[in-house]
């Protein structure tokens, strides 16, 4: 008997210990190598552990919910051991032939949460390129499959709905304590609250607003999407213009990309962009390291791939550490104007909203005129006791004069 313990890995400098969110597999069970075993959850990521050797899962030394130090022993795996018959490979009880399947058998490596996206799409995983250690198809694997089929306009295999009958008039009555459902906070949830209080009470946050004219973005998206999607493979997004256009205007106003440490204040001469993404469990933000440095094309391939790993769970700890200021689009979820809260110890956060259709007044020519224009308000919050207002109007004004003129981004003015 070969006996191999599994240990809860390190996962930053700052973490100590998580929360078994999930087994995937139980005592007695064969699992191959780097086979996901569990999940662990810390306050500032989720992620799978993968099995060290292949055997059988001899014991399983923390329940699910339990928290587990890091070093700490979690798992046994018999490495010298077969498992007879494990759940998935037991024969089935005789049945009733089953209809045919277009889709394939799916490989035994694929994690849970990408198998069961890819059964409720009807999607063949044997077609998809793993991502995943080892070639393992992750969820955001299959979510670009199932893009990628959108795209060429190939229908995706659904389950067909079942006929609707009529049913009678009934009256739904409810036992008592059923009217409300009480689960423990993640800690993800306990730490996103803890922050965010924290924020409140130790910066002093105030928030300013300006509005956009996205018509000229929008209009060189529409000119130039299709050769710069065929160019680059990601399409010609507002948030590589935002980013640009923040980075320019954190150059003129310095107090913005700063923070207090202590009784210092330090500026950054480097532009670490963190952009709001939002995941199975939560809002996390990822960086866009080096954002000055990179171009439009740089910028739309970054977060496309951060924000994948969000969607798919993977994002670890070191590509959300040590940003400079934060970018949140809540118009993505129809918010017409929000005050976002500062993510500390930054100094700064812009909030974009939806794009709405106004009548606006409109300067050409020198004569004054009514059109219609997508609009989208922007708002600045920051901490005043580094920024002073006529600082924060001053940066609003730099992006939105940016937006509005997206070939000031390339000269430089």
């Amino acid at each position: 008997m070969a006996d191999v313990e599994v240990k809860v890995p390190a996962m930053g400098e700052s973490i100590s210990e998580g929360t078994i969110s999930r087994w995937f597999k139980k005592e007695g069970e064969a699992i191959k190598a780097d086979e996901a075993l569990f999940e662990i959850e810390t306050d500032k990521v989720t992620q799978e552990i993968y099995a060290p050797v292949g055997g059988v899962v001899k014991k399983l030394q923390k329940a699910q919910g339990a928290n587990a130090a890091v070093g700490e022993t979690v798992a046994v795996i018999d490495s010298s051991a077969t498992a007879s018959a494990t759940p998935a490979e037991k024969p089935a009880a005789p049945t009733a032939p089953a209809p045919a399947s277009k889709t394939q058998p799916m490989a035994e490596t694929l994690p849970p949460a990408a198998k069961k996206l890819a059964t409720e799409k009807g999607i063949d995983t044997s077609t998809i390129a793993g991502s995943g250690k080892h070639g393992q198809v992750t969820k955001g694997d299959v979510i670009g499959a199932i893009s990628d089929a959108a795209a060429k306009g190939d229908s995706v295999q659904q389950k067909p709905a079942a006929p609707a009958a009529a049913q009678p008039a009934r009256v739904i009555t409810m036992a008592a304590g059923e009217r409300e459902t009480i689960q423990p906070m993640s800690r993800l949830r306990r730490a996103i609250a803890d922050r965010l209080v924290s924020a409140q009470q130790t910066a002093a946050i105030l928030t300013t607003f300006n509005e956009v004219d996205m018509k000229p973005a929008m209009d060189l998206r529409t000119k130039h999407n299709e050769d710069f999607q065929k160019k680059y493979g990601v399409k010609i997004g507002f948030m590589s213009l935002f980013t640009k256009a923040v980075v320019s205007a954190l150059k003129e106003v310095p107090a913005i990309n700063a923070e207090i440490r202590g009784t210092d204040i330090v500026y950054k001469n480097y532009y670490d962009i963190g952009v709001a993404v939002g995941g199975p469990r939560g809002l996390v933000v990822p960086i866009v390291r080096s954002a000055d440095q990179l171009n439009f094309s740089e910028i739309e391939i970054e977060i496309s791939r951060l924000a994948a790993r969000v969607k798919e769970g993977s994002i670890t700890l070191p590509e959300m550490e040590g940003g400079t200021f934060t970018i949140s689009n809540g118009g993505i979820y129809g918010s017409m104007m929000s005050t976002p809260i500062l993510n500390p110890p930054q100094s700064g956060i812009l909030g974009m909203h939806n794009i709405v259709k106004r009548a606006v007044v409109v300067s050409e020519g020198g004569s004054d005129k009514i059109e219609i224009r997508p609009m989208m308000y922007i708002a600045l919050s920051y901490d005043h006791r580094i920024v002073d207002g006529k600082e924060a109007v001053t940066f609003l004004v730099k992006v939105k004069q940016a937006i509005e003129d997206p070939v000031r981004l390339l000269l430089g003015v």
